[in-house]
């Protein structure tokens, strides 16, 4: 078997935010890797630390301990923070953060300015494109669906060609039946284009739908980093199994409220 290096590496890590009260630790002690060419997920309850997490990656949290390697080399670490704008880490955020006096053509190339016109161009074109979208390039957000937006958000992520893409709850926006649709044409167009790439979520159902490697978080920190198979199959712990237990049971009754049965 051949084995794919990690890309992206989180090396005993420790987050934690400064408050009147003192330091309140976030994460600690927080360890995986993640392939190049692999989706991971990190799936928890509120307040379990994920998006801090995320956020590190970035680079908008520092790290107090440990260390985040991209490709090798450290981006952070307790003495050194690599700016957001130089880690080639795109990100996706929950609201899409459209632009929304640009048209969708303008939304997607708004990262590409250092290109030429012809260049621009011919990226926005092919990013459009891969997101089924070419057909909308002069509309504006507001003209289009939740679920289009949500592809147009990716489109202007990928546009710049990250190394790692971060997606933060990309799908919660979303009616129940165009999250999971939205999740697994996420997924395709990914491994289309061999982006590495990290989300953050609570839901389980995007979580097995799209991920290589799902993080079961808790308390800041991860009780297995595993295949989604085995989550479900080969729980580490009880907390792992009960975890996944019952949120499929949640999930169950959210399409079933949401389906009006």
């Amino acid at each position: 078997m051949i084995t794919v290096p990690d890309l992206l590496e989180l090396d005993h890590i420790s987050l934690a935010y400064d408050t009147p009260q003192g330091v309140r630790p976030v994460v600690q002690d927080l360890t995986l890797g993640l392939p190049a060419g692999h989706i991971g997920c990190l799936l928890g309850e509120s307040g379990c630390g994920k998006t801090t997490v995320l956020r590190a990656i970035a680079g908008f949290e520092p790290v107090r301990a440990g260390r985040i390697l991209l490709d090798g080399a450290v981006i952070s670490s307790a003495t050194l923070q690599v700016a957001p704008e130089k880690r080639r880490v795109g990100m996706m955020f929950q609201d899409y953060a459209l632009f929304p006096h640009l048209s969708v053509a303008d939304n997607v190339g708004f990262g590409l300015r250092r290109l030429g016109r012809a260049e621009r161009a011919r990226r926005i074109d092919e990013m459009l494109t891969l997101v089924g979208l070419a057909h909308a390039a002069n509309s504006f957000p507001h003209e289009i669906s939740g679920g289009q937006q949500q592809r147009v958000a990716l489109a202007r992520a990928l546009a710049p060609s990250p190394d790692l893409l971060l997606l933060d709850e990309p799908f919660s926006n979303l009616d129940v039946d165009t999250r999971e649709r939205l999740a697994f044409e996420v997924r395709e167009i990914l491994k289309t284009t061999g982006h590495t790439a990290i989300l953050v979520t609570h839901n389980q159902a995007e979580a097995f739908a799209i991920a290589d490697r799902i993080g079961v978080m808790a308390a800041g920190r991860i009780a297995q980093w595993d295949t989604p198979y085995n989550l479900h199959h080969h729980p580490a712990d009880d907390f792992v199994r009960d975890f996944i237990r019952r949120e499929t049971l949640a999930e169950q009754r959210e399409q079933v409220f949401a389906r009006g049965r």
